[in-house]
């Protein structure tokens, strides 16, 4: 094994780095096994069992009254006082894109080290991002972002700390944006979207939990005002009848996602038995996801992505790794087989 410590390919195939960027793994690592184990996403290895779809769904326009039904669904899901409030959107990254346009806004602060498109979006926006360490640093901008849970170390923000600070925030015609993306899994209490602050959209993603990335299905909450304009803006049919249908069974089924938790902490506990048995240090992380650290963080990505392993790596943050909980025991089995290997390739570097 020859792996590369300061290998920046796979980062450079693309402006914005991601996971889940099989093709980038592949055009960097052509000698890998197939097929790949990818470990480098938040989304849920715990797919939702997809309901049978009507045929007439895929020759027919998405029926508004039936998007209206999945907003309900959604509101009654999320907490939201009113569901004229909820907006779905074909994910959450079309609304992230959406509110550069919805919100003129010159400074926008980022709190920490994060999802790196809120970033991107008002940038490309003609906004001056900032990113910040602190909650109170925030106030000040026209703009605040934060991402709750956060991606990558999972910090959460208290709902009573987000709430002062919306508050703040209308007071001087600001926007705050939560990004809860990781929510769903999280312990009860954390969530804004229950406030009906003037000044607040939340974000609120459905693939990651439910394991159906592809269906391309996010909603925000925010006031009635801020909503229309979303929906005006997205305009007619952003929402595919599939992703209705599909969105409308899963977030009604609360028995799922108790289970889904449940079998989502253990395997998470299980993945953290495998990084500390290879003496990785645990840093923070979700029950989606995990972050790792080790001094030779960049060698030990290579070294799995040499054997068809992929994780997320960190180019601001060197020594961090992070992993997904693997979809079951084979595919944990091999992880840790992989670790021992690119462990032994490391000692002898």
């Amino acid at each position: 094994m020859n792996a590369i410590p300061d290998l920046d390919l796979y980062q450079k195939t693309h402006g914005i780095y991601h996971g889940g960027d099989l093709a980038a793994a592949r055009a960097a690592f052509p000698n890998a096994p197939e097929p790949w184990l990818d470990l480098s996403t938040g989304i849920s290895p715990i797919p939702y069992p997809v309901p049978a779809l009507d045929s007439e769904i895929w020759g027919r326009l998405p029926d508004r009254g039936r998007l209206r039904r999945l907003e309900r669904i959604a509101a009654e899901r999320y907490g939201a006082a009113d569901d004229a409030t909820v907006v779905a959107a074909p994910g959450t990254q079309a609304l992230i894109q959406s509110l550069t346009r919805l919100h003129s806004a010159s400074r926008v602060g980022i709190l920490g080290l994060t999802y790196g498109e809120h970033e991107r979006v008002w940038r490309e926006a003609g906004a001056t991002p900032h990113v910040v360490e602190t909650l109170n640093a925030l106030a000040e901008f026209d703009v605040a972002v934060v991402v709750n849970p956060n991606n990558p170390d999972g910090r959460l923000i208290a709902k009573q700390a987000l709430v002062a600070l919306a508050a703040k925030m209308a007071r001087r015609g600001g926007l705050l944006v939560v990004d809860e993306a990781f929510m769903d899994v999280m312990p009860p209490g954390y969530s804004l979207a229950s406030s009906s602050s003037s000044a607040a959209v939340v974000l609120r993603s459905f693939g990651k939990t439910y394991g159906l990335a592809g269906v391309r299905l996010g909603f925000a909450i925010a006031t009635s005002k801020i909503a229309d304009k979303l929906r005006a803006f997205l305009g007619p049919w952003a929402v595919s009848g599939p992703a209705i249908e599909i969105g409308c069974a899963a977030l009604a089924d609360e028995a799922w996602l108790g289970r889904s938790i449940t079998e989502l902490l253990d395997r998470a506990a299980a993945l953290d038995q495998v990084l500390l048995r290879h003496e990785l240090a645990l840093v923070g992380g979700s029950p989606l996801f995990r972050l790792a650290a080790h001094r030779n963080a960049p060698f030990l990505f290579s070294a799995l992505a040499q054997q068809g392993v992929l994780v997320r790596r960190f180019p601001a943050r060197r020594e961090w790794l992070r992993v997904a909980p693997p979809r079951d025991r084979p595919a944990l089995v091999r992880l840790s087989e992989s670790l021992e290997r690119a462990r032994e390739a490391e000692r002898k570097h």
